[in-house]
Formats: structure tokens, sequence, C-alpha cells
């Protein structure tokens, strides 16, 4: 299906809609193999979500029978899967991880947050509701000591010493792995600890597969 509608991107520049659907799709992939959760992409989601009206409202003008519709709609439909999942992804690493992310999003200024605000207010409400279960159940069947609640003794922190499959999207100088360094080659690809390229995730410079 032919995309090729200009779009805002929020980042002063001016993306067609192919282009960022495919940011979405590589950020959706990234998000999936990556055992930490990534700055979000909202704005791109944002965009995608409206140039999918717009597309539906181009789709409804083709007359019934049109085999054009049969395409464009199995492209409407992966366009919605890649923004569910992605979405998904993240809001399970958010219940997984919930007080490490919200504790590393304290540290990060305005321009540099991770989450979106609407996944701010998710992993703050899931918080209080566990604090809210615990003391509950404390309060009915737990000694007196046993009733606080301690966030510190539940943090679970992702795996960044896992290993993960990743394209180089560029020559990539000083890799270290273990104390040793490594240049890669643009489009050469590599499994690697995920702690040795996650600086090169987060700035587009290598991609997960």
């Amino acid at each position: 299906m032919e995309i090729d509608s200009d779009i805002s991107s929020g980042e002063e520049e001016t993306l067609t809609a192919g282009e960022v659907l495919q940011i979405l799709e590589e950020s959706w992939l990234n998000e999936k193999f990556s055992p930490e959760i990534l700055p979000h992409r909202n704005e791109m989601v944002e965009c995608m979500l409206e140039q999918i009206n717009q597309m539906e409202e181009n789709l409804n003008k083709l007359k019934k029978g049109d085999f054009r519709v049969i395409v464009h709609q199995m492209e409407l439909d992966r366009i919605r899967f890649i923004i569910t999942s992605y979405l998904r992804i993240r809001l399970s690493k958010i219940e997984e991880f919930t007080v490490h992310i919200l504790s590393e999003e304290t540290r990060r200024d305005h321009a540099s947050k991770y989450l979106s605000p609407g996944e701010y207010k998710f992993a703050t409400e899931y918080v209080r509701h566990m604090e809210n279960h615990f003391h509950l159940l404390a309060f009915r069947h737990m000694p007196g000591n046993f009733q606080e609640f301690n966030k510190s003794k539940m943090v679970v922190v992702p795996n960044v010493s896992s290993h993960v499959f990743i394209r180089a999207k560029e020559n990539i100088a000083t890799v270290v792995i273990d104390d040793e360094e490594i240049d890669l080659e643009e489009n050469s690809q590599h499994i690697l600890p995920y702690s040795s390229v996650m600086e090169f995730v987060r700035s587009g410079s290598v991609q997960l597969i």
C-alpha cells in the first residue's frame, strides 16, 4: 500500500507516513527483543493512528469488489498489529519492572523520559494498587512486624547481560565486550550481550532482530 503523505514528527522534521511506519516497526522490534524498556515513541504511534484514520476514509471511497480494498485492509491490519503489540510489550515490561522503571525515570529530565505520560500514570497507579493490596493482606493475615510494604525489596531488574541478535545500521567503532574492543561493520549481524550495545540500540545505530 502506498503511503506518501507528510507528517510532522514533533522533532522539527517532516517525515512521510511510510518513514514513520518504518521507524515505528523498528522501535517495535527493538522493544520486543530488548530486556529493558526503551524510550517511548509515542509521537510516532499518534502519527500512525492519525494516518490510519485517513487511510480508512480513503478505503471507504473505493467501490465494493475493488481488489485494492483487500490489499489495503491487510496493510491496515498489519499496522494496527504493530502498534498494539508495541504498546502491549511496553505495558508488560512496566508491570514486571515497575519499581525499577519508576526509580530510573525520576532521575531523568523531562526531555529524556522513557515513559509516555499515559505509561507513567499507569506505572504509578500499578504501584499504588500493589501497596493497597499488600496492606489489605497484611492487615488480615500477617503479624505486625511484616505489615510494612517495602518497595525496595520488590525491585525486579531487567537482565541486560542477556544476549541479543543485532544488525549494525552503520559502521560502529569500539564496542566493548568483556574488556575487549571490536568494530561493527554496517549491515553486519552479531549475537552480543545486550549491555555491550544498549547505548547503540537507544541511539538507533543498532537494530535488534
